[in-house]
């Protein structure tokens, strides 16, 4: 008996020796993107023995750099908002010397991203039009909040000669910028409620700015992966009104070469974990399953995604089983 107990202690553990690794390019740890990967990387690792995959979370500079990496190959999958998506199927923008990425497949969309416009109290900003002549940080480049903003400034005709300096700073660093009042005014294009956007608001007298007008009236008209969005009042520090902008979709996508079966597993891990990912992150908590399933999708779907989805059945039934009322 003993030596069996022995040869059962020292067995090793299958389920991970033969587990495939994968990927999941998110964005810096101070935003939404990368807690969205620790969840989803999280329900693959629970069930590694039934789907034989292993997750890690990779934090990188943002939407574009998943879009290139995934393309390349060293991610197996990305984070990427739903325009930036958009632009790297056309080939356009920061894509258009490579073309079109025609082997980009959807997976699966996550939470609404508003455009976010943070100012100092004082710096006499109470518009996006206020911003004209200011000190800014646009974002680094790479990063979806700076696509965003690239994008609304064209359609406002600035160009960076219209502020008085420009910063291209990343989300890590520029909530210090913000702080040491080095800058007037920084842009996030995150999910709310956010920790950098918490943290300039609670201790470095930081406003929400309105970021609607006519000109951005025409952009949602024009591009499909954009629509309008209000950030709600009283989610952060001295925001008793509701703020107007325009927002777009956080999505996963991978490649066209990733087997089915490895985007099957993910898909399956995740979404019968999905009340604890609901949870896990403020901005979560109003995800719709069937939502998910069917926003965002710039990119055909992958395989692997519709053979989950086709047999899937009512996606929402976990979140049931915890929202039923008692009898």
């Amino acid at each position: 008996m003993f030596i069996l107990c022995v040869t059962l202690l020292w067995r090793p553990d299958h389920a991970f020796a033969d587990s495939r690794k994968i990927t999941v390019g998110t964005g810096g740890i101070s935003g939404v993107y990368y807690p969205a990967g620790v969840g989803i990387c999280d329900a693959v690792n629970k069930h590694v023995r039934d789907y034989r995959l292993t997750c890690k979370v990779i934090n990188t500079a943002g939407s574009t750099y998943n879009v290139e990496h995934v393309r390349d190959g060293t991610l197996t999958f990305g984070i990427v908002q739903s325009d930036v998506k958009y632009y790297a199927v056309k080939g356009y923008g920061p894509f258009k010397n490579k073309g079109p990425d025609t082997k980009m497949r959807s997976v699966f969309s996550l939470h609404s991203e508003p455009f976010t416009v943070v100012a100092h109290a004082n710096a006499g900003i109470l518009a996006f039009k206020d911003l004209k002549g200011k000190r800014v940080n646009i974002g680094n480049v790479g990063s979806g909040q700076r696509i965003s903003m690239d994008l609304v400034m064209h359609v406002m005709g600035w160009t960076n000669k219209d502020f008085s300096e420009v910063y291209e700073l990343p989300t890590a660093e520029q909530a210090k910028a913000f702080c040491e009042n080095k800058v007037d005014a920084i842009v996030f294009t995150a999910g709310h409620p956010n920790a950098s956007v918490k943290k300039i608001m609670d201790d470095c007298h930081g406003v929400l700015v309105n970021a609607a007008s006519s000109a951005i009236v025409r952009l949602i008209k024009k591009y499909p992966y954009i629509t309008p969005v209000i950030i709600p009042a009283n989610i952060y520090k001295n925001t008793p009104r509701r703020t107007l902008t325009f927002g777009v979709k956080a999505t996963l996508v991978t490649s066209q070469d990733t087997p089915d079966d490895v985007v099957f597993g993910l898909i399956s891990s995740f979404f019968w974990d999905i009340v604890d990912f609901k949870f896990s992150h403020p901005a979560f908590v109003a995800l719709s399953p069937e939502d998910m399933v069917s926003h965002g999708k710039m990119a055909p779907i992958h395989p692997g995604a519709l053979r989950f989805y086709k047999n899937a059945g009512n996606l929402s039934a976990p979140l049931k089983k915890i929202t039923a009322p008692r009898r």
